[in-house]
């Protein structure tokens, strides 16, 4: 329980803070969003908790070698999910792109055997998901409102 403990709070910490820059985001109205900023800061806080989890076990250089490496290469994979649609502000595809990341640090996770840690990851990710799409889809209707009138 302990280790649940310790493997959360960071997480968590992640979704909050990045929940207030998305919240910023969305109120004024820019492309990437509340889920979108939660996704990164969750994404990039696993990447660090897991490679400080395991730096006693291994190498820690070489296995942030590894991390950084998958961070990198699969930011370019969701970066191709990124649409910019028409010449006004309309960009399609960056909650996906985060979730592309968060999938890769799942996976890297769980490949260092650290299931409790990508577990937590997974639920947090998917009430981010599902739960913070009406706040998000609220904000977007009341854009499109003010667009009307």
């Amino acid at each position: 329980m302990i280790s649940f403990g310790q493997d959360f709070i960071p997480l968590l910490a992640a979704i909050l803070l990045g929940a207030l820059v998305g919240m910023e985001r969305q109120l004024v109205g820019h492309g990437a969003g509340l889920r979108t900023h939660i996704m990164v800061a969750l994404a990039s806080a696993l990447f660090i908790v897991v490679s400080r989890r395991i730096g006693d076990q291994t190498d820690p250089v070489e296995v942030a070698r590894v991390i950084q490496g998958i961070a990198a290469g699969v930011g370019f994979i969701g970066a191709g999910s990124i649409l910019k649609l028409g010449p006004e502000h309309e960009v399609i595809g960056l909650t996906t792109a985060s979730t592309i990341w968060l999938a890769a640090a799942i996976g890297t996770t769980c490949g260092l055997k650290e299931f409790s840690l990508a577990t937590t990851a997974a639920v947090l990710s998917i009430a981010v998901l599902v739960l913070l799409r009406p706040i998000e889809d609220y904000f977007d209707r009341k854009s499109d409102n003010k667009e009307t009138s």
